[in-house]
């Protein structure tokens, strides 16, 4: 049987990450030859490479690929990710929670959040079932130096440098078989109006296909341009709009140690992400072009960062916020940026990327007649996955108590708040959030007057699915820690007893915490990092 053609136009991370899934996942690396995948990569446009942090996904992504540990974090800077530090999102008062990878769950039943509420609150819900934000907060490895026999491994994600990362795959995919071209796409020829043919290149080049997967960023050349799929634009819901960033060497601003974990600080009109690499920390202050000029997020960027920064180069990254009304139309698939992009507050413009991927190899289409229903179960999932992610980045917004600017007080308008999330709302203030609630994320109840009013108005082309990204934990976790609980309080009365930890996690941490080496010191022991010396605290570090 001849080999499907494959042909990728663009590179960079999603780029990269498709075609060396798909050679891993389908061609076993090249030992197994069923697909034949040609890279085109333009040597003019720059990769915008502001994924630096991941989710645990990347786990799977990078075993389907075949790539060591070690070796991708040496070769991309990586570090350890365990959890999101969130500072000033509920009130501006330098308060902070954690969202983490790990929490225990009690069998046969999990009552922790009945108990938690059933209580005065005191510890806060997270540090009730998980010691993840505990380790976070000592600065701890989520692994050991020696082999691991402390129980139960802590989950982690990694933070990386995107552009190393993109450039490592390259590699790595060449080498296992991956056809590569340097060159500027400059035509795309139809077979009819919903089939690309062939493109074109500036090099003389012509490259025909089977199934072309457009990874061009925010131009979107095939899906948009070419084939002029539509975009839905989510910035109703979603205000931030661009973002300035920054890179931090250590040899200048270390501040003393390498964080396990991301730092998302809310700001006057949007929030900074605070991430570490192994030599550099990388910043961004994702705004919205509505309430602050980029002159003054870049200089609030800088009070962030504190004195000595003045020199260092800063970029601004515009952005968009929605997704193609179909990511896969016809025989063009769009993945990344030109499929959609919603704000990186939980670090999903990766995933995502890594999910198309996923969806593209379990719904490969052999057999061209196979082509449509493919298509439109790969669209119906990835559509809900884009919803789903919209609705729990409108969560952190809508719950904050933050009033000292007019960008936090309007973010937490009813009419910037999604309906499917109005109606989780309404149902979770007769019942805790719980697993069967993500069987439908469209219908959670059915007795309650206000969630069918909710629900009326409900765009309903957000298809209906099952599973996702996070589960009942991940909003647990968000919900108490923002104070949703306020929204119930009459059901639980007052004279409550003291909140207690699980037994397992107080008994985690004391056995655990004195075992695991600092972050840093396990990058240097296991990747060789130097030892950077530690520089003055800048004013104003978190």
């Amino acid at each position: 049987m001849k080999p499907t053609k494959v042909v990728i136009v663009g590179g960079g991370s999603s780029g990269w990450i498709t075609a060396a899934y798909l050679n891993g996942a389908l061609n076993k690396n090249g030992l197994h030859r069923k697909i034949d995948i040609t890279l085109i990569e333009s040597p003019d446009i720059p990769n915008i490479s502001v994924g630096e942090a991941t989710v645990i996904s990347i786990k799977h992504t990078l075993a389907v690929i075949g790539i060591d540990e070690l070796e991708f974090m040496q070769a991309t800077d990586a570090t350890f990710k365990q959890a999101i530090k969130y500072v000033n999102w509920v009130e501006n008062d330098n308060s902070h929670y954690y969202h983490p990878f790990n929490r225990f769950t009690q069998k046969p039943i999990d009552r922790a959040i009945q108990f938690w509420l059933a209580s005065d609150k005191s510890i806060p819900f997270v540090d009730t079932c998980s010691a993840q934000a505990q380790i976070c907060e000592l600065g701890l490895s989520p692994q050991t130096v020696t082999p691991w026999n402390l129980g139960t491994k802590f989950n982690a994600a990694y933070h990386m440098d995107a552009q190393k990362f993109a450039k490592y795959l390259a590699s790595y995919s060449i080498a296992k078989g991956v056809k590569y071209i340097s060159a500027n796409v400059t035509d795309v020829e139809l077979k009819d109006n919903e089939h690309i043919s062939c493109v074109k290149t500036d090099h003389g080049q012509t490259i025909d296909g089977d199934l072309f997967i457009d990874c061009t960023g925010f131009r979107a050349k095939l899906i948009g341009e070419t084939l002029n799929v539509g975009y839905e634009d989510f910035s109703q819901w979603l205000f931030c709009d661009q973002a300035v960033t920054m890179h931090v060497p250590y040899e200048s601003h270390f501040p003393g140690e390498i964080r396990p974990y991301t730092t998302a600080t809310a700001l006057s009109n949007g929030w900074i992400w605070d991430i570490p690499m192994q030599h550099q920390r990388s910043i961004g202050y994702v705004h919205s072009s509505q309430y602050i000029s980029e002159e003054q997020a870049d200089l609030e960027m800088r009070a962030y960062q504190g004195a000595g920064c003045e020199d260092l180069p800063s970029r601004t990254v515009k952005f968009k916020v929605g997704r193609r009304h179909k990511h896969w139309h016809g025989n063009c698939i769009a993945i990344g940026l030109s499929g959609g992009f919603i704000e990186p507050l939980e670090s999903t413009g990766l995933h995502l990327s890594e999910l198309s991927a996923v969806l593209l190899a379990e719904h490969f289409p052999y057999n061209p007649n196979d082509m449509e229903n493919m298509a439109f179960r790969f669209n119906r999932i990835l559509s809900n996955r884009y919803y789903e992610v919209l609705d729990f980045i409108n969560m952190h917004y809508c719950l904050t108590k933050r009033n000292d600017t007019l960008f936090w007080q309007t973010v937490q308008k009813s009419e910037h708040i999604t309906d499917r999330l109005k109606a989780k709302f309404d149902f979770w203030k007769i019942k805790p959030p719980s697993p069967s609630d993500f069987e439908d994320q469209s219908f959670l109840g059915f007795n309650h007057q206000s969630v069918h009013e909710n629900l009326a108005n409900i765009d309903h082309r957000a298809p209906v699915d099952t599973g996702g990204i996070w589960n009942h934990n991940n909003y647990l976790f968000i919900l108490y820690s923002m104070g949703f609980e306020k929204m119930a309080e009459e059901l639980y009365g007052d004279n409550l007893p003291p909140t207690k930890i699980s037994p397992r996690i107080q008994h985690r941490l004391n056995t655990i915490t004195n075992r695991l080496p600092t972050h840093q010191d396990w990058l240097i022991q296991k990747l060789g990092l130097r030892p950077y010396k530690m520089n003055k605290r800048p004013a104003g570090w978190t």
